[in-house]
C-alpha cells in the first residue's frame, strides 16, 4: 500500500530470487515449510498502522476487563478445564482483515486467539527478507519500542519464566507432522528448548519429565503449549502417560484454558467502528433473511474448519448445539497489494507477547496471508501465486 515501496520492490522482483529467497529458509534446518511462503511483504502506511493498533488496544482492553474470567466462564464449561490456569494469557493473535467500508480502507476485526502463533519463524523471516531485498530495512515489522532485541527477550521471558531452557518443552502432537514445525526449529535454536510429542511424556505423580538427545530423563518445569484441544480430541489413538485435565506440578506458557476464553466466543462482546456484527446463534431472534451476508463459524475451531461461508436457511436450523456458533456479518476485504498481475486481499494478524508480571501486553510483531481465494488462509489459495504467509512492514 505505501506505493513507493511496492514499485521498488515489484522492479527488484525476480521469480529466481523468490526461489532463492525460499531455498534459504529450506537450508536453515534442511526443511521446506509446508504452507506457502509469500513473495512479497505487505507495507503499512502509518494510517492504517494507527488504525490496526487502536483496534488491537481496543480488544486487548476488553480482555482486561476484571470481569473477563465472569464473562468468559460459559467457554470453559463447553469445553475441557485444565487445573492451575494463571492470571491472563501470555499471547495473543488478533486477526484483522483489511477491508474496504465507505470507500475508505479500514482493519476489520476477524478472530482473536489467546494462542501462540509462529512467533520464531516471523522473527527469522524478516531477516531472509532483508538479506535478499536490503532497501525494506527503512521500513520494520516491529511497532514504535520494539526492535529485534526487545522482541527476543520478550519472547524468552514468557516461555521459559524463571526456568532454564533444558527445564522447559515445546509440547505438540506429532510436532514433525505439524504444519507449522518451521516454527518448532526456529523455537529450538532460538530459545534452546527441546520439543517433546505428548507420547513422550512420562509422568511420575504430578510431574512430567522428557528423556533428552542424550538419554538423560529431565523434568519438566514449564510447557510452551502448542497443542490444539480441536487436533486432541480427534487422536484416540495417542498412548498419553498423563490427561491435561489433572492436576499437574508444571507452569504453563500459554495455558490452554486462555485459547477457549479468549476464541470467536468473545466477539459478540466487541462493539465499535472495527468490529463486526456478530450474534451466537442461540441469542438469534429469527434468521436473517439476506444470509447470503453472513458466515456460520463454530466457536473453537482452528484454521477455517466446520466455516460455512454460503449459508442458507437450513445450515442455521441444522445446527443443533447452538451456544456453539456464531453468525457474523462478511466483510469485504480490499484488494490492496498489487502483484504482477492483478491485486492481492490481505490478512493482517498483530502478536503480542504478556510476561506473567507485566500490566498489559506488548504488541511485538505481525503474521500476514495474502490471498486470491474466497477465504484467506493457505489451503483457499492452492495452485496460486502472491498469496501466502509473511510479514507486515511499517512506515516509520
Amino acid at each position: 500500500m505505501i506505493e513507493s515501496f511496492r514499485t521498488r520492490f515489484n522492479a527488484a522482483f525476480t521469480n529466481e530470487k523468490y526461489q532463492a529467497f525460499l531455498e534459504d529458509i529450506a537450508s536453515d534446518f534442511d526443511y521446506k515449510p509446508t504452507f506457502r511462503i509469500a513473495e512479497t511483504p505487505f507495507f503499512i502506511p502509518k494510517s492504517l498502522s494507527r488504525q490496526i493498533i487502536e483496534a488491537s488496544l481496543q480488544v486487548i482492553d476488553f480482555i482486561k476487563r476484571p470481569d473477563f474470567k465472569a464473562l468468559t466462564q460459559r467457554s470453559i464449561e463447553l469445553n475441557k478445564a485444565v487445573p492451575s490456569e494463571d492470571a491472563h494469557t501470555q499471547f495473543l493473535a488478533i486477526d484483522f482483515g483489511i477491508c474496504e467500508e465507505n470507500g475508505m480502507i479500514t482493519p476489520k476485526l476477524i478472530e482473536v486467539q489467546g494462542f501462540p502463533s509462529i512467533f520464531n519463524f516471523q522473527f527469522n523471516l524478516y531477516r531472509k527478507i532483508l538479506k535478499y531485498y536490503p532497501f525494506l530495512s527503512e521500513l520494520s515489522p516491529y511497532p514504535e519500542g520494539v526492535d529485534e532485541s526487545v522482541y527476543l527477550e520478550l519472547l524468552r521471558s514468557v516461555v521459559l519464566g524463571e526456568f532454564t531452557n533444558q527445564e522447559v518443552v515445546l509440547l505438540e502432537i506429532e510436532p514433525e507432522k505439524q504444519n507449522t514445525k518451521i516454527d518448532f526449529h526456529y523455537a529450538k535454536q532460538d530459545l534452546g528448548i527441546p520439543i517433546v510429542c505428548v507420547t513422550e511424556v512420562i509422568k511420575e505423580g504430578k510431574q512430567l519429565y522428557y528423556t533428552n538427545s542424550s538419554g538423560k530423563k529431565n523434568r519438566i518445569r514449564r510447557i510452551y503449549n502448542r497443542v490444539i484441544f480441536d487436533e486432541l480430541n480427534l487422536r484416540k489413538d495417542l498412548k498419553m502417560d498423563f490427561s491435561f485435565e489433572e492436576e499437574l506440578d508444571v507452569e504453563w506458557a500459554g495455558h490452554p484454558n486462555w485459547y477457549t476464553r479468549i476464541s470467536k466466543f468473545i466477539l459478540p462482546y466487541l462493539q465499535g467502528p472495527y468490529f463486526i456484527e456478530t450474534k451466537l446463534v442461540s441469542d438469534l431472534v429469527s434468521i436473517p433473511e439476506d444470509l447470503e451476508n453472513y458466515v456460520l463459524k463454530p466457536l473453537f475451531s482452528f484454521s477455517g474448519a466446520g466455516v460455512i461461508f454460503h449459508v442458507k436457511k437450513e445450515d442455521v436450523e441444522a445446527v443443533t448445539e447452538k451456544d456453539l456458533f456464531i453468525l457474523q456479518k462478511k466483510v469485504h476485504y480490499a484488494p490492496v497489494v498489487q502483484s504482477p498481475d492483478g491485486k492481492v486481499k490481505v490478512e493482517v494478524r498483530v502478536l503480542c507477547l504478556w510476561p506473567e508480571k507485566d500490566e498489559s501486553p506488548t504488541i511485538v510483531g505481525n503474521l500476514v496471508r495474502l490471498s486470491r481465494g474466497e477465504m484467506i488462509g493457505v489451503k483457499f489459495n492452492k495452485d496460486r501465486d502472491w498469496v501466502g504467509g509473511t510479514l507486515g512492514l511499517l512506515e516509520k
